[in-house]
């Protein structure tokens, strides 16, 4: 490079925040939010859909309360340091040539690749958030493969670029300015960053309430902070899954199956059993979360009041026929923890509707999804 654009260089560096000073530094931050989405949201589907080795803890109990919601918020966190990230290489995205050789062609295909991955897990999973779904493909199976996409074109881009990165890095922040830019107003890369970081944090408190119960207040973008029948939110309500009629039904019985015994329950022949009180967080796959007490019947002294219970994996049902989690199955390890129910009150009401009277599941450290509500069904599998 001749002194003449050596001499160019530097004025830009000088005149613009743009620049992998910024980028680098940046970047960082948000290649640690996407981990922590990413590892997260791992752990909410194989809870959700378990391979055959995965194990998830009944206690504490509210550790999946904590994992989506750490989840969520550091995704919408993700979302200022993606925009702040990609205003600070504009320019260099659009620098001919195009593709060049292959180190470049491989740099370029994965910069476009890591945004349009990481672009649609961020888009896809703030719309999830707000159960808004203008799309007609099925939401946890595509953000689910999207995030591995999103993640092996990360440690590409970082493969590539961490010599352009440590060099970033090293260099003073502000460099010092030439004479003729002296007095020359412009943008300091400091500004920027001090606005990357409050943008990031200010995204996180909007949403973290919707977690974190002294932050309800701040929680002003959160669909679901606190409001609700009996103080909790709702996804799903009684009407929208159809099950008015049947819940409310005077024949109502619940279905119990231990192995080749089967029993049925009325609710106030559940309501005469022995009542466990347990103080349990309810916690969605969309980052809100809410602690209740909750009072019913021990899971484990129900299948036992119908026979001996084997210590298998436990099928629940739904009076919900048509929805995706109709049904749902609890661990071992969850079904004999003195904490799952058969809930029948909240807050010491009667359960809502809304909430799944006659009656529910309520286990620890369980996604809501999978707190299967208006119960028909409980059966111990094989």
């Amino acid at each position: 490079m001749s002194v003449r654009e050596t001499d160019m260089a530097e004025r830009v560096r000088v005149s613009t925040a743009r620049g992998p000073e910024v980028a680098s530094r940046v970047g960082i931050v948000l290649g640690v939010a996407i981990l922590i989405c990413f590892c997260t949201g791992l752990l909410s589907h194989w809870i959700q859909h378990p391979p055959s080795w995965f194990w998830w803890p009944a206690h504490p109990v509210w550790l999946y309360r904590v994992t989506q919601g750490a989840h969520v918020i550091s995704g919408v966190a993700a979302i200022p340091l993606l925009l702040v990230k990609l205003w600070a290489v504009y320019p260099k995205l659009f620098q001919r040539p195009l593709i060049g050789s292959p180190l470049r062609a491989l740099e370029r295909g994965s910069i476009a690749l890591l945004v349009g991955a990481i672009l649609f897990e961020l888009v896809t999973g703030l719309l999830n958030i707000a159960q808004y779904y203008p799309w007609n493909f099925f939401f946890p199976t595509a953000h689910y493969a999207m995030a591995y996409v999103a993640v092996g074109a990360l440690a590409v881009h970082l493969a590539v670029k961490l010599p352009v990165i440590r060099d970033a890095l090293s260099r003073p922040l502000e460099p010092a300015k030439s004479a003729d830019a002296v007095g020359r107003r412009h943008v300091s890369r400091r500004a920027v960053l001090t606005a990357a970081w409050v943008s990031a944090g200010a995204a996180s408190l909007v949403v973290a309430g919707q977690t974190v119960p002294f932050l309800r207040w701040a929680a002003v973008l959160a669909p679901r902070s606190g409001e609700g029948p009996q103080g909790l939110p709702v996804n799903r309500s009684a009407r929208a899954a159809g099950v008015v009629d049947r819940a409310r039904d005077l024949a109502y019985r619940l279905t119990v199956v231990v192995g080749d015994r089967k029993r049925q329950f009325t609710r106030d022949e559940l309501l005469a059993m022995p009542q466990t009180h347990a103080r349990l967080p309810i916690a969605c796959v969309e980052g809100w979360s809410a602690s209740a007490e909750w009072t019913g019947v021990r899971l484990r002294d129900l299948l036992a009041a119908v026979g001996a219970y084997p210590g298998s994996d436990v099928l629940f049902r739904s009076l919900e026929t048509s929805g995706i989690y109709s049904s749902s199955v609890l661990p071992q390890r969850h079904a004999v923890d003195a904490e799952t129910l058969v809930a029948l009150s909240l807050n010491g009401e009667t359960l809502d509707i809304d909430h799944g009277y006659p009656c529910r599941l309520i286990a620890p450290s369980r996604p809501g999804v999978l707190q299967t509500k208006w119960l028909s069904t409980i059966e111990v599998l094989p």
